[in-house]
């Protein structure tokens, strides 16, 4: 152990699920006031998850107005926003500081902006969030998007073609015919990732219908998949905004109503999503992404 090292507090929970052991894992660590962008960028190495959220305490008033501070790393990078980050650092701080709750709610002040996450109910590890309204980019030629995700041109749904949307982070999303196509998905990373920059994405989220896998109370599922770093990531809520934006403006899926998208499940870590949107007219507004977190680890990390 260093000689007078700075000891933070961190918590490993994963994020969209009610079972340890599956869902997106996540790190969040605390008393991180002082800390220097590249020491979380370090930190967030060392435990090469997906993301590692740190969370900055301010005074009470300022926090008030204006939410907890939160940043999000990935091994690679810092993000502007990201879904489970939000959800699982929401969870945390209900645990561990419960006076951050205003209500029902947390707000988290991330790089793009507050989001505020609700817990509806008391004690219950179940949060919705909500994330911004859309923005819609550009569509996307069907035969660039299949060859690079290693699929053919009838793979895709014709209906709907691929268009990049964001709702904090830029995703292109991939609407294909059928859970078979899904899981011959493979991304050719070096080529995705400069075509997909060029058009304002920054990876591609893909969606297949899966009426097979009809949640509680026959809810809507689609199952989905997004490969990123030349890995795979078991759940994206900020994608997952994204898509139920996309899915309500085309009308594939219910303005209004909350539906399913499961993700993780190629990866053997399965992950649920529930999602929904409101149609009014020709935007697209109250964006809701909610889930589960179980708290599965807590410890210190030295930091001289």
């Amino acid at each position: 152990m260093p000689n007078d090292p700075r000891a933070l507090d961190y918590s490993i929970v994963d994020v969209f699920t009610t079972q340890a052991l599956s869902g997106n894992p996540l790190a969040v660590v605390m008393n991180t006031v002082g800390l220097t962008t590249a020491q979380m960028q370090a930190i967030a190495r060392e435990f090469n998850l997906s993301e590692t959220t740190f969370v900055e305490r301010r005074p009470a008033d300022i926090e008030a107005a204006e939410g907890i501070r939160v940043r999000i790393f990935t091994t690679l990078e810092e993000l502007p926003f990201a879904g489970h980050p939000t959800l699982g650092t929401a969870s945390v701080l209900r645990l561990v500081a419960p006076e951050t709750l205003r209500g029902s709610t947390i707000t988290l002040a991330e790089n793009v902006g507050p989001i505020p996450v609700e817990f509806p109910q008391p004690g219950a590890s179940f949060a919705e969030m909500t994330q911004r309204d859309p923005e819609f980019g550009p569509e996307l030629s069907p035969s660039d998007v299949a060859r690079l995700c290693s699929l053919s041109v009838d793979d895709l749904d014709p209906s709907a073609p691929p268009q990049v949307v964001s709702t904090g982070t830029a995703f292109a999303i991939v609407l294909l015919r059928s859970v078979e196509a899904l899981g011959r998905l493979r991304v050719h990373h070096d080529q995705a990732t400069p075509f997909l920059r060029a058009h304002g994405a920054r990876w591609f989220y893909v969606v297949a219908p899966a009426p097979g896998e009809n949640a509680e109370n026959g809810m809507q599922c689609f199952r989905t998949r997004m490969q990123f770093y030349g890995a795979e990531d078991p759940a994206t809520g900020s994608a997952a905004g994204c898509a139920v934006s996309y899915l309500v403006q085309r009308k594939v899926a219910p303005s209004g109503t909350r539906f399913l998208l499961r993700q993780g499940v190629e990866m053997g870590r399965p992950s649920d999503i529930f999602v929904s949107a409101q149609a009014a007219g020709a935007r697209v507004t109250q964006i809701r992404v909610a889930g589960s977190t179980v708290l599965v680890a807590k410890g210190t990390f030295f930091l001289p």
